[in-house]
This record gives C-alpha cells, sequence and structure tokens, in this order.
C-alpha cells in the first residue's frame, strides 16, 4: 500500500508542539495524525488505529479553538436553561423587593451578559488548546517514533514500548508500552483477524491512557468556560446598579439573595455550556 500522506517526522513533532499559536498548531496536529494513522495503515491494512479517531477529535477540537460560532451558540444556549429562567424570575423579585422594577427582557440580557457568553468561548478555546497540544506531545510523538522504526530490523512496537515509562497512567505509561507492543503484534499478525483484534486492543488501551492522565485537564476545559460565581455576581451589580449605594453593598454580601440567583445562574450555565462542548 502507497502512502500519499506525509508521515511527520520526531523533529516535526517536536516543532509542531513548540508553535504558540494555537490555530494554526491545531491545524498541523491534525494534518500530522492524518499521516500517523496512514503511516500506520500502511503496514495493517485499513483497519482504524488510534490516530485514525485522533484525526477525527483534533478536528472537532479545532472548533473550539477557532470558536467558530461558539460565543453565539453558548448565548443562544442559556436561553432555554430551566434554572437561569429561575434566576431571572428570583433576580426581578429581589429587586421588587429593593423598590426597582426592571423589565424582564432588560434581565435575560443582563443575566446573559453576566455569564460573559464571549469570555466561555476564550475560556473554553484555552483549556481544549491546551489539552489538544499535551496529548499530540505525548501520543503523537510515539506514534512518529513508532512509524519511523517500521522500515527499520526488528520490532518497531517493541522498541517504543521500551522506550516509554513504566508504572500506571497519569504518571506512568503501561498502557502505552502495551499499546505499542500490541501495534507490532497486528503488524506481524498472520491473519486479518488477529491483526484487527490486536489493533482493538492496541487502541483502547491507548484511549484509556488519554483519558486517564488528562482526566483533570478535561474537567477543567467543560468547568472553565463559566465565570466564577463572584465575578458573575459582580457584573450583575455593577450592571443593575451602578451607583454604588449602601444598598447595593448590602446585596453583594455574602449569604446574601443575590447568592441564590448566582448559584442557579452559575450551575445552569454550566450544565448548558458542558452539553454544547460535547455535542
Amino acid at each position: 500500500m502507497h502512502v500519499t500522506t506525509p508521515v511527520p517526522s520526531l523533529t516535526e513533532v517536536d516543532a509542531i508542539c513548540g508553535q504558540a499559536e494555537p490555530v494554526g498548531r491545531n491545524l498541523r496536529i491534525t494534518q500530522a495524525y492524518h499521516g500517523l494513522s496512514a503511516g500506520v495503515a500502511a503496514r495493517t491494512g485499513q483497519a482504524a488505529n488510534w490516530c485514525t479517531f485522533a484525526t477525527w477529535a483534533s478536528k472537532q477540537a479545532g472548533q473550539t479553538i477557532r470558536r467558530q460560532d461558539l460565543a453565539r451558540t453558548i448565548e443562544a444556549g442559556l436561553g432555554g436553561v430551566e434554572e437561569i429562567g429561575a434566576a431571572i424570575t428570583r433576580l426581578g423579585e429581589i429587586l421588587r423587593a429593593v423598590g426597582r422594577v426592571v423589565d424582564r427582557s432588560i434581565l435575560v440580557a443582563t443575566v446573559r451578559d453576566a455569564a460573559s457568553p464571549v469570555r466561555a468561548a476564550e475560556r473554553a478555546s484555552e483549556a481544549v488548546a491546551r489539552g489538544n497540544v499535551k496529548v499530540f506531545e505525548e501520543i503523537g510523538r510515539a506514534f512518529a517514533r513508532f512509524v519511523a522504526g517500521l522500515d527499520e530490523v526488528g520490532d518497531a512496537g517493541a522498541r517504543v514500548a521500551d522506550g516509554l515509562r513504566p508504572g500506571p497512567p497519569p504518571d506512568g505509561q503501561d498502557l502505552l508500552r502495551a499499546a505499542f507492543a500490541g501495534y507490532g503484534r497486528a503488524i506481524a499478525a498472520g491473519g486479518r483477524r488477529e491483526c484487527a483484534e490486536q489493533l482493538l486492543l492496541a487502541n483502547l488501551r491507548i484511549g484509556l491512557h488519554e483519558q486517564t492522565r488528562l482526566q483533570p485537564e478535561i474537567a477543567r476545559a467543560l468547568d472553565a468556560p463559566v465565570a466564577h460565581p463572584r465575578e458573575v455576581k459582580a457584573r450583575l451589580l455593577a450592571r443593575l446598579f451602578p451607583d454604588a449605594s449602601p444598598l447595593v453593598r448590602r446585596l453583594g454580601d455574602d449569604g446574601g439573595p443575590l447568592d441564590e440567583v448566582v448559584q442557579r445562574l452559575v450551575e445552569g450555565a454550566r450544565r448548558r455550556v458542558r452539553r454544547i462542548l460535547t455535542e
């Protein structure tokens, strides 16, 4: 089988990881995964390897990194969240209790602004970009070593495995070691069934390693788009009470009635943003 997609070298992988600009870097990571996928498939056949899935995942990540209509999607999505509707209703009650009557449409706009969809898109972009390069720096580099070693004498998978850290994830690389040994067995397999089984097991091992190692980053990426409750409360106060009167200072006290509104708003926004980012 002839490979037409360029397979990145270790030097090229390192250069991609060193690129500071996230949008262009993501494009190069996606292209590199495609090349690595083709390089492995040239020896195993058309069955998918981990880089095949990584190509798609990196392309999807690129949409968030580029913020393609993300702020608008988040803003539109906030309108249908039950907790946010309840927060707006409660906010209106609080305002009436202190002698302020504000039209609901203004409250809706104020709450959406306080949730800061533009900043949410920025935070999501930054978090996903960090995860994108972190995975590629570790696993993409290992695949580049593997593909480069396929033309050498001996078992390329075993050589890659020997160069990885022992121990379980997130700090160890036992799953990666087993996975690349499995890719080596897939290439040496005598039949298509055995090859497919080895590929599947190797793919699953890398997927488990990746998810285990990146779990803290994944959680931060999903939570990062929503501002801290204190920040949201400060925005609400600044927009609804620009006079900064003593009344405003009391509403801003910890444990005050505005805290309930903010908590509902943040929880609803966080749930909605998570759904948008994972759809």
